[in-house]
This record gives structure tokens, sequence and C-alpha cells, in this order.
């Protein structure tokens, strides 16, 4: 079983910057895929960044680009969101996830095809 704990989230100013942190029960990261999503209030829950098993490729939907990057830190057992830049638009509930798998690219971009999901971290970005 693979627990995750989010963190990190908060009231940020437009322009401003925070960094949200998956914290991960056990050793995921040998297969597991990890991604974040995020869901404003009468919205469907969308993608936001994933990270391949290896860790070697990233994958970000085009309204971050250039905006947030996904990374982990294996010894921590922790996947991080920097999120730079912040917009109003951005305001949201952000969950990770995670998947065994060795797949990437689009395959990850779908949340059906996650196992496991933190309870979530509110970001709200005032204008």
């Amino acid at each position: 079983q693979v627990h995750l704990v989010e963190s990190g989230g908060g009231l940020v100013q437009a322009g401003g910057s925070l960094r949200l942190s998956c914290a991960a029960s056990g050793r995921i990261f040998d297969s597991y895929a990890t991604g974040w999503f995020r869901q404003a209030p009468g919205k469907e829950r969308e993608f936001v960044a994933a990270l391949s098993w290896s860790g070697g490729n990233t994958y970000y939907t085009d309204s971050v680009k250039g905006r947030f990057a996904i990374s982990r830190d294996n010894a921590k057992a922790t996947v991080y969101l920097q999120m730079d830049s912040l917009k109003p638009e951005d305001t949201a509930v952000y969950y990770c996830a995670a998947v065994a798998t060795l797949y990437g690219g689009s395959w990850l971009a779908r949340p059906e095809r996650y196992d496991y999901w933190g309870q979530g971290t509110q970001v709200t970005v005032s204008a």
C-alpha cells in the first residue's frame, strides 16, 4: 500500500511562487510514475504534471509549461511541484498521485490511470 501526503499549499499573490510536496510511504519510486492534478470548484480534475518512473521524463499540461516544474528526491521519497509565476486561474486543490507503470507521455495525463492519491492541498492565487 502506498500512502501519499501533500503539503505546501496556501494563499499567494499573482506572480508569486509555491512549492508543493508529496511525501510517499515506502519505496515507490523504483517502478512508480507520479503525477500532480488539480481540481477547481465546479470543474473536473485536470492533469498538471507527471514524472516517469525513472525520473528521467517530465510531462506538463500546456497552461503550466515554463512555469511549473515536477521533481523528486528519492532519498526523501518526496515528489515536488515548484510553481512560479502563479496566476489566479491556477487556484485549485492540488493532488499528487502514483501508479506502478513504465508508461509515460499522455498515458500519465489520465487521472483514472492512477492507483494512489493524496488528500489534496489548497492553492489560492489572488489577483
